[in-house]
């Protein structure tokens, strides 16, 4: 049976298409409006205009000047990059080891895994600051204020999860290509290099996305540990738009504008790698 005809046996058609216009709406009406404000003069926007009198691209040409957008995204691309390249890389060869050997706390380490996706992450902020300035005052390092001190912090929480997306997806590859290549001499290494991860590709690049919008959304810890030189996107937007509250003439249009070109880059990354996120979230879910 197709997916529409089950669709219709579950839901009679025209209360299935009742609830796919709402369900569209509630989605696409935000970022219509969001869409249209950008496209607005401030004055617009606060006096509650919907549709703009007059369209403009006046606010995508200002956000450059009054908000530090442009070193907020670069720290965001190289921070959040490197975390989802380092998280993918990382917890493939971690997961590889967990599904193909067994050794003593094996099952601990897999169970470990899960529980550490239970603990929010705002509880871990003050731990994590304590240890980043001890660090300063201890090595000798700087770390609060850096970017790699806060890829390490990144890394900390997207590795766990990383490393249990690759467990489920090697859970399911045959072990029969493994066999042949290491009767042909192949090391481990070439292993994972030729065979694992050309293979594992969508999950690699699922963990790797989720990864980077760890970072890329993350407000917390980008503001504790940074300065103004390493903020991030997220930590410029929404130092731009607290800063506007107790303006006379807040500068919503220019709020708006800031807030699709931060979020550009993550739709970008989506409309790349779409074609490997159905395979990768999907994969081991049925033996």
């Amino acid at each position: 049976m197709s997916a529409s005809a089950e669709a219709q046996r579950l839901l009679p058609r025209p209360l299935l298409v009742v609830l796919t216009a709402l369900l569209c709406a509630i989605v696409l009406v935000p970022v219509l409006y969001i869409v249209l404000a950008s496209l607005n003069s401030d004055v617009g926007v606060a006096s509650g205009e919907f549709w703009p009198s007059s369209f403009s691209l006046h606010s995508y040409s200002r956000i450059w000047t009054t908000a530090d957008l442009s070193n907020g995204i670069l720290n965001s691309l190289i921070v959040c990059g490197v975390t989802a390249v380092a998280s993918a890389l990382l917890g493939t060869t971690t997961a590889y080891v967990l599904v193909r050997y067994s050794f003593r706390g094996r099952l601990t380490i897999l169970r470990g895994l899960v529980g550490l996706q239970s603990i929010p992450g705002t509880l871990m902020l003050l731990p994590v600051f304590v240890l980043f300035s001890s660090a300063g005052n201890y090595l000798g390092l700087t770390v609060v204020g850096t970017r790699w001190g806060l890829f390490v912090a990144y890394l900390t929480f997207a590795l766990p999860f990383s490393t249990w997306v690759m467990v489920t997806y090697l859970r399911g590859l045959p072990r029969e290509l493994e066999e042949a290549a290491r009767t042909e001499g192949a090391s481990t290494l070439v292993i994972l290099r030729r065979i694992i991860f050309p293979l594992s590709l969508p999950a690699i690049v699922v963990s790797g996305i989720f990864a980077f919008l760890l970072g890329w959304n993350d407000v917390l810890f980008a503001t504790v540990l940074t300065r103004p030189e390493t903020h991030t996107a997220a930590v410029a937007l929404s130092i731009f738009g607290s800063a506007q509250e107790g303006g006379a003439l807040p500068v919503y249009s220019q709020m708006m504008a800031a807030s699709l070109v931060c979020a550009a880059p993550v739709v970008i990354l989506y409309l790349i790698f779409q074609r490997y996120l159905v395979g990768g979230l999907t994969a081991g879910g049925v033996k």
